[in-house]
């Protein structure tokens, strides 16, 4: 049978063209198109520098580190969302501390992550949940007060724009992911934007250690990572960028009809954009079970549309929940119900396909099948965006 993924990435013939350009080059470890990658990305999302790196979690390790935190210190950020890139805290030997999200956007509340801060926090990392900007104008606020860094994980949002500017531009230095199902996929991979000369230079030796530098002894003070993108990579990552925009627009026209159909559902809400978003790129159509569901019954639902030949996922496994987080140091604080919306929407949050190659036909099968076993599994249950 054949299955409807949950995303499949785009790979026309200009991919292949410059992927076998790079393959027949003597140059496949980090060299000019890694360079050309970093210079038009920067200038697609308005930052003065960009930093290719291997993954969103190499790079949020990377701008900990370029940002001399570690251990002793504390990040405040969330755990909801797709992409754990806030395990990176923890790899660098900070405590991650969890604050609360605002139920309609995702995000993390600025509000709630007041409540967070102590004279061991050094930093705020907050994301663009699943596409929709956060609150960029409170947690800047919130940082400059208390003498934060702000780091934007925007992971899952490329193409979002927040009071008339691209999402990546919002942190002292801001992360993205090209890994699936972002809509700009190189497999793997991701990048560090910012806009301080002085943070670029430290962000590139954390990122690797060069040929260049191997007979260099003071080079050798700080011990660098092996976490640099590769030229097949950056081939995959600067044809893909050249068109985004294109693709950002075939995805609007499948998100239009998940919504026409979705109107098949009693009591159903629109999609929510908070206050200053002029536009969301959603990295999935994820939509929020009712009250009578529960993660086992989400589960039982995905097992059903898989039956059906409809791929879908967990959007969630908040990080306080995981077994390592829940042994880890009280401080951080793991109990459930600390947490109440991101435990009420990690249960509850379904992600379903999103991408370029679906029609209208498959969308409506996949909202129709959905509404079927939403009504067996939940005895007709309401489903809202």
């Amino acid at each position: 049978m054949d299955v409807i993924s949950l995303f499949e990435p785009h790979c026309g013939a200009h991919e292949l063209e410059l992927v076998c350009a790079v393959l027949q080059s003597t140059q496949w470890s980090e060299g000019p198109m890694v360079a050309s990658f970093e210079n038009a990305f920067a200038a697609g999302v308005g930052r003065k520098h960009a930093v290719a790196v291997h993954s969103g979690t190499l790079a949020t390790w990377v701008a900990l580190r370029a940002l001399g935190i570690g251990a002793g210190d504390e990040v405040i950020c969330t755990a909801h969302s797709w992409h754990q890139v806030a395990q990176a805290i923890a790899l660098c030997g900070a405590t991650p501390v969890f604050a609360d999200i605002n139920y309609w956007t995702g995000s993390l509340s600025p509000e709630k992550a007041a409540l967070k801060v102590t004279p061991h926090t050094r930093a705020i990392l907050a994301g663009n949940t699943n596409g929709h900007p956060a609150d960029w104008t409170a947690l800047r606020a919130l940082a400059h007060a208390h003498s934060l860094t702000l780091i934007e994980d925007s992971t899952e949002a490329l193409g979002s724009r927040y009071r008339g500017q691209c999402v990546g531009s919002f942190g002292d230095v801001a992360v993205f992911d090209f890994s699936g199902p972002s809509a700009l996929c190189t497999g793997e991979g991701a990048m560090l934007v910012t806009d301080d000369d002085a943070l670029v230079h430290e962000l590139r030796y954390v990122r690797q250690r060069r040929l260049a530098d191997r007979g260099s002894v003071s080079v050798g003070a700080r011990i660098p990572l092996q976490a640099a993108m590769s030229e097949i990579t950056a081939a995959l990552g600067v044809t893909q960028l050249a068109t985004l925009d294109e693709r950002l627009e075939q995805r609007s026209e499948v998100v239009a009809w998940y919504q026409a159909a979705m109107q098949s559902f009693e009591g159903i809400k629109p999609p929510y954009l908070g206050e200053g978003v002029d536009s969301v790129h959603w990295m999935l159509y994820v939509v929020h079970l009712g009250k009578r569901f529960s993660g086992s019954t989400r589960t039982q639902m995905m097992d059903d549309l898989l039956s059906c030949g409809i791929e879908t996922a967990a959007y969630s496994q908040p990080l306080h929940q995981q077994f390592y987080y829940m042994q880890a140091q009280e401080a951080i604080g793991r109990q459930r119900g600390q947490l109440r919306d991101t435990d009420r929407i990690g249960e509850r949050a379904l992600a379903l396909p999103l991408h370029t190659k679906l029609d209208a036909a498959q969308v409506e099968y996949i909202v129709k099948t959905l509404k079927d076993t939403a009504t067996n599994v939940g005895a007709g249950a309401a489903i809202y965006l």
